[in-house]
């Protein structure tokens, strides 16, 4: 992200009277800043097809009337890029999609006097890419302006809206958020840091154009909760701001930096808020189980709760969401189409929605690909609501086109036995032996980076593999759904690189009838989840490195850093096969890992492992470095913290999700007499 020098075009009126030519006031428009997030393209990643070479970049263009009378902005006066319509920069592939004046749903917008509004658009071609420099024309009557596409040297990481509570801590089901968290790097060539100065809130007013953002909110310094306390940044930092209540709206975000030779930079993102919650959906789960929906039935609804799902795909279901007292007693979030706004943008169902998710998979779209243009227009009656939206990404090779047209993108990508879009025989990862029925589990985490960064600073989600009843078959090499210990580190590799929210498929009754070894398994990642979901909230992806024993892949090792505590994660990539059921096997194995200290921890901070069943004691040191020893089966998450009360929130957290458990009054994972009793539910 840089700031522009105050570049302007000026748009004059002329009257022509017979005796007398009038000059009106000038009005013109400055760029504010751009924030540029280049594509990029995994290289581990193996396909039918290679990924084509061409990297362009994802922009946010902010503008400002700098002057002292209103701009108004129309729908029919054409914007030119580089002499160019949008429409010809998508037919000639320049662009992937874009959000400029022409494609607004209003028909005139008026910018007053030193506000801000922003136009996207996500470059596809070379030209378009990082370290480029552009022309746009806003109207046919402006002077065009300039502006560089910088390779970003600093940038805002993650930007997560919260809602907390006196103490602090989460507030589930709040319409409004209060508190915002925001991390910010730097490339590691900085060598002199730089200073957070202030966040800058830029807001539509109520009643007014949300294409339209008025200062609202400035937070100095002083009163950001920094990390480091100096709120110096040379590679990573970050902050806490306190910011009242904020509506769910479209906003544009501004972070001042005080440069080290004087001077200030502002940092910008294009947001819409809303409280940020950690859900984890079980799919489809309102499947009809003998006409009519399992969710009607009492044994399932009260199993997907005690695994701790809080979301699924539904929207309305008969015998279930219209009964408030049997919604109230197991709900579950909706993530659906919800195109009927006067209903579901209302304070009293926002809470009860996950994202706005009815596309399916673009990439594919059922066999003809729709385009990302064709989407941004899908979307585009949500933007003004206060529904999130969401799009479903499943090639890493092209999803880069698709970068920013979601408020909440995810993607699914499961690694055994299920349809893939990469070509599986094709990874060298065992010692030259080729598997139809699996893939390297690690690639997901290797995705879940490849999302987030061309995503940033939005937060992004993961559909985990679980149990499904419609993989492999009579045929099949091996058994139709993951073991517990693949499920388990397909499900970390994605939360190791920082997803925020964890949708399972597919936790249908038919799914769970037919593998019912997988419930306990999906229940205790799930547990982990809520056990440290405000921690997981409220981190930024801080460190990721693999650690190959020699030229084998042997462990992942990751780092999701807060304010007050962080996140060690040491995935196991040291697996093998088992020849004799052709599945990944893993093994308990001691090692000793050492992980970079995110500088705002001290060196008094308290380390210990957590898992399913709480809380424990571990062999660690903590100097400039972070050093674990251990036995790990698949995965270790340890935190550390500087915050002396951590370690027995997190234990009391823990018996009130047992307790919750255990309220269910049903545990088919370990009963037999419970999942009889799904069993004959489903007859």
């Amino acid at each position: 992200m840089i700031v522009l020098p105050a570049v302007r075009w000026l748009l004059f009126a002329v009257l022509t009277l017979p005796a007398l030519t009038v000059c009106c006031p000038a009005v013109a428009q400055e760029v504010a800043g751009v924030t540029v997030t280049p594509h990029r393209i995994s290289s581990q990643m193996r396909y039918r097809r290679p990924a084509t070479p061409e990297l362009g970049a994802r922009v946010e263009l902010v503008l400002r009337n700098s002057t002292d009378t209103p701009l108004t902005i129309r729908r029919d006066d054409p914007w030119t890029f580089d002499g160019r319509t949008p429409a010809q920069l998508l037919e000639t592939q320049d662009w992937s999609w874009h959000e400029a004046p022409e494609v607004w749903q209003e028909d005139t917008v008026q910018l007053p006097p030193q506000t801000l509004t922003v136009v996207h658009f996500n470059g596809r071609s070379d030209a378009w890419g990082a370290e480029t420099t552009h022309t746009v024309q806003p109207g046919a009557a402006a002077k065009p302006l300039e502006f560089p596409l910088a390779r970003p040297a600093v940038w805002l990481q993650d930007v997560t809206f919260l809602a907390v509570d006196d103490t602090g801590r989460l507030k589930p089901g709040s319409v409004t958020a209060n508190q915002i968290v925001v991390h910010l790097r730097r490339e590691a060539a900085a060598t002199a840091p730089c200073r957070i100065a202030a966040l800058r809130l830029w807001l539509p007013v109520d009643g007014g154009s949300q294409r339209v953002f008025h200062l609202t909110k400035t937070v100095s310094a002083s009163d950001l909760q920094s990390f480091p306390q100096s709120g110096e940044l040379l590679s990573s930092a970050g902050f806490v701001a306190a910011c009242g209540e904020l509506p769910r709206r479209n906003c544009l975000v501004e972070v001042q930096l005080a440069e080290p030779a004087g001077g200030l930079q502002s940092l910008w993102a294009s947001l819409k808020i809303r409280p940020e919650s950690f859900d984890i959906s079980g799919g489809w789960i309102q499947g009809d189980i003998n006409g009519r929906s399992a969710l009607t039935i009492d044994e399932y609804r009260r199993t997907l709760a005690r695994m701790h799902i809080n979301a699924g795909q539904i929207e309305e279901v008969s015998g279930f969401t219209d009964n408030p007292e049997l919604y109230q007693r197991t709900p579950f979030k909706r993530f659906n189409r919800l195109g009927d706004l006067a209903r579901y943008d209302r304070d009293e169902l926002l809470p009860t929605i996950h994202a706005v998710e009815f596309i399916g998979e673009p990439q594919y779209g059922g066999g003809r690909p729709v385009p990302p243009q064709e989407v941004h227009k899908l979307l585009a009656p949500y933007r003004d609501s206060r529904l999130h939206t969401s799009v479903t990404l499943s090639e890493e090779r092209t999803w880069r086109y698709y970068a920013g047209l979601s408020d909440h993108p995810h993607y699914d990508a499961y690694r055994v036995i299920a349809p893939a879009a990469d070509a599986w025989t094709q990874y060298d990862r065992w010692g030259g032996k080729s598997i139809r029925w699996g893939a390297p589990l690690e690639t997901i985490g290797e995705m879940t980076r490849s999302l987030r960064e061309l995503n940033r600073p939005r937060a992004i989600a993961y559909w985990s593999q679980g149990a499904h009843d419609g993989w492999g078959g009579f045929f099949s090499p091996r058994r139709g759904s993951p073991t517990a210990d693949e499920l388990r580190s397909q499900a970390w590799h994605a939360l190791s690189a920082r997803i925020t929210s964890l949708y399972w498929f597919n936790l249908s009754l038919k799914s769970l009838l037919k593998y019912p070894d997988l419930i306990t398994p999906i229940t205790r990642v799930n547990r982990e989840i809520r056990l440290l979901d405000e921690l997981l909230l409220r981190s930024t992806a801080f460190h990721y490195e693999a650690v190959p024993a020699g030229e084998r892949p042997d462990w992942e090792i990751s780092v999701l850093a807060a304010s007050d505590a962080a996140l060690l994660i040491v995935n196991d990539v040291g697996y093998t096969i088992d020849d004799r059921t052709n599945t990944f096997s893993f093994q308990r194995r001691q090692e000793t890992w050492t992980f970079p200290r995110p500088p705002w921890l001290s060196q008094q901070a308290a380390i210990f492992r957590v898992d399913a069943d709480g809380a424990h004691d571990v062999t660690a040191s903590i100097g400039e470095q972070l050093k674990i020893s251990d036995e790990v089966l698949v995965a270790g998450i340890y935190v550390v913290s500087d915050n002396p009360g951590l370690r027995q929130q997190l234990q009391d957290k823990l018996q009130l999700l047992l307790a919750h458990e255990n309220s269910m009054k049903i545990d088919p994972g370990i009963q037999e007499s419970d999942l009889q009793l799904l069993r004959d539910a489903a007859k």
